[in-house]
Parts: structure tokens; C-alpha cells; sequence
């Protein structure tokens, strides 16, 4: 990303907001998509979604990695998993948000970084930062005080965190693409999922050809909506800086709780308001101790390559003042790779 120019740059964050804010404004498509329920709307993402990887993929002709995925039955294995853990992360989505709990579901993804943290340290024993610990008590203060408003615990948004956490750590070691690993999880989901509408169109319960064509035209545009974000993140990606996307994650719970208070009209009780503070302050902490751990991180970085520099300068220096002025320009040009380090790890910083 070092030579990544400004303009470049632009089309990452304009991506990357359309691909946050598509998935923010879900609130407002899958209730377009009733009398379907729950069930049905989820099986016709998981076939749409596959059909329309599958175009993409023969389009590009990019199949190459299927072939080494089916030789590796442990990677395999964590694509079914991570298969399992997303249709249960958006089924219980679209059934929260076609059920009158959008905010309670978007609560899910603004706890989402915090139950990835304390995954990194109960899973893969990783270590925390003072700041990162206190971030995760003040998490689960608020779980607490939202168990006391709602009169239960929350228990969408734990699920919805869980399940995308537990999603993202699969995905971190199946290593494939964006495309591929959509493709791979919905070829998996691809068979029940049109084996259960198939089912429910035996049993006349299917909505899909029932309720005129247009309601059968949004059911099929699931997939399409499932891979367009996708996309936009994936040329996002590879644009901007992490840190960048990382900020940018909030805008999808930030525009599905607005959606939630403003369009929906769900009420937010004292209690409700006091523990959503609380996840933002947790929120807010990470952000400020990400931000300034990976300034420090370039700073030292930075101060390591001008050293590395500065040591190679003096070490050719003798040399040119022994032979003269016609082996001075050898060690300027052994010096010259020495500088370009320095100036390809500022460049993501840029």
C-alpha cells in the first residue's frame, strides 16, 4: 500500500463507506421481503449469494484455489465451520430486525470488538494492554446494565457477536479472498438451503412464487446484496489503511441503530441508553489505544530504518576517502537500497 496514491486512497474510503453503510441500511431491505420468513429469506441469500460468487468467479476465471481447498480437509473443515457460525449470525439477524429488534441487533456488532478480544486471550492467549482490559470490564458493565433494562440478558446481540467473531477468527485461518471465501461458505450452505425452499414449496408455504413477481425479484436480489458490500470492502482493503477500516467498521451498528430509534421507533429506556454508553466509552478506548499503539509502532519503526541508514552512510565513508573520488560513487550506490525501506514503510502511514 506504500505506493498508493491519493486519489487511490479516496476510492478505498469512498468503498469502504459504501460497503459500511450498505450493511448499515439492512435494516431497511429485509422487511421488504415479508410475508417470507425468517427461515426462507436466509436459505434464498445462501442460494442467491452462491449463484452470483459463481458467475463472478467463471467471469474472472479465478477457480484455481478451489482445486488446492478441496486437498486440504483441515481448511475445509474450518470453511464448514465458518459456514455454520454465518447462517446462524444472519439468521438471527434477519429474524431481529424482522421482529422489532433492530437495535438490540446492532448493539452485536458495536460488542463485536470486544468478544473478539477476549477471544484472542481465551483462544489463542493473547496478551492484553492495560487499556484493552479495561475496555473489556467496561463491556461487560454494560452487558449488565442492558440484562437489567431489557429484563434479560441480550442475548441477539450476544449471539450476533459471537457467531461474526467466532466467523472472523475461521476466516483469519482459512486465509482466502473475499470472493473465494464467500464462494466456498455458500457452496457448503448451497444444497440445504435449496433443498429447504424446495420443501417449503411442496408444502405450499413457499412466498416465492406466491406473492407476484416483484416480491420474487427481491428475494433473488439477496445475493446480489450479500456480494455487492463484499466487494466495495475488498477494493476498500487493499487502499486504505487498517487502522482506516477499522474506524470505518462502526458506521454499519451506527446506521443500524439510527435506523432503529428514527425509523423503526424502537424505545430506548434510561437503562438502554446507559449501557449503550457504556459500549461506546469501551468502544471509544480501543479506538484511542489502537491508534496510538500503531503511531508508536511506526514511530519505532521509522527510527530503526534512519538508524539502519545513517550506519551504512558512516561505514562507506572511509572507504571513499581510501580510494579517492573514483570509487566514491560504489559506496553511495551500496547506501541507496538501505534508504528504500524507509521510505516503503511510510507509505501505508501516509
Amino acid at each position: 500500500m506504500g505506493g498508493t496514491s491519493k486519489g487511490e486512497q479516496r476510492i478505498g474510503l469512498l468503498n469502504g463507506i459504501a460497503a459500511y453503510g450498505m450493511w448499515g441500511l439492512f435494516p431497511l431491505f429485509f422487511p421488504l421481503l415479508e410475508p417470507a420468513g425468517a427461515g426462507e429469506v436466509l436459505a434464498h441469500r445462501m442460494v442467491w449469494s452462491f449463484v452470483i460468487v459463481a458467475v463472478v468467479l467463471l467471469f474472472v476465471r479465478r477457480w484455481q484455489w478451489a482445486g488446492e481447498l478441496l486437498r486440504q480437509p483441515r481448511r475445509l473443515g474450518l470453511v464448514a465451520v465458518a459456514a455454520a457460525v454465518i447462517s446462524v449470525n444472519w439468521g438471527v439477524y434477519i429474524w431481529a430486525v424482522n421482529s422489532g429488534h433492530v437495535v438490540e441487533a446492532s448493539l452485536g456488532y458495536f460488542i463485536n470488538p470486544l468478544v473478539t478480544i477476549a477471544m484472542g486471550v481465551l483462544l489463542l492467549k493473547e496478551r492484553l494492554r492495560p487499556v484493552q482490559w479495561a475496555a473489556v470490564g467496561v463491556g461487560l458493565a454494560a452487558v449488565a446494565v442492558l440484562t437489567v433494562g431489557y429484563g434479560r440478558p441480550p442475548w441477539i446481540s450476544l449471539v450476533l457477536a459471537l457467531s461474526f467473531a467466532t466467523y472472523g477468527l475461521m476466516k483469519k485461518k482459512v486465509n482466502l479472498g473475499g470472493v473465494e471465501s464467500l464462494a466456498s461458505e455458500t457452496a457448503i450452505q448451497f444444497l440445504p438451503a435449496l433443498g429447504y425452499l424446495l420443501w417449503l414449496a411442496a408444502h405450499g408455504d413457499s412466498t416465492f412464487t406466491t406473492e407476484g413477481w416483484g416480491h420474487g425479484v427481491l428475494l433473488a436480489t439477496t445475493g446480489v446484496v450479500t456480494a455487492l458490500p463484499l466487494v466495495c470492502f475488498g477494493a476498500a482493503a487493499i487502499r486504505v489503511p487498517l487502522s482506516t477500516l477499522g474506524l470505518l467498521q462502526y458506521l454499519a451498528p451506527v446506521f443500524q441503530f439510527l435506523c432503529g430509534i428514527l425509523y423503526f421507533h424502537e424505545s430506548m429506556p434510561a437503562e438502554r441508553w446507559a449501557g449503550f454508553g457504556l459500549v461506546w466509552i469501551a468502544l471509544m478506548m480501543l479506538t484511542w489505544d489502537g491508534l496510538r499503539t500503531a503511531r508508536r509502532t511506526a514511530q519505532q519503526r521509522d527510527a530503526l530504518a534512519r538508524a539502519a541508514a545513517a550506519a551504512g552512510t558512516r561505514q562507506g565513508a572511509p572507504a571513499a576517502s581510501a580510494s579517492g573520488g573514483a570509487v566514491a560513487s560504489g559506496p553511495a550506490r551500496a547506501a541507496q537500497p538501505a534508504a528504500e525501506p524507509v521510505e516503503a514503510q511510510r507509505g501505508p502511514e501516509a
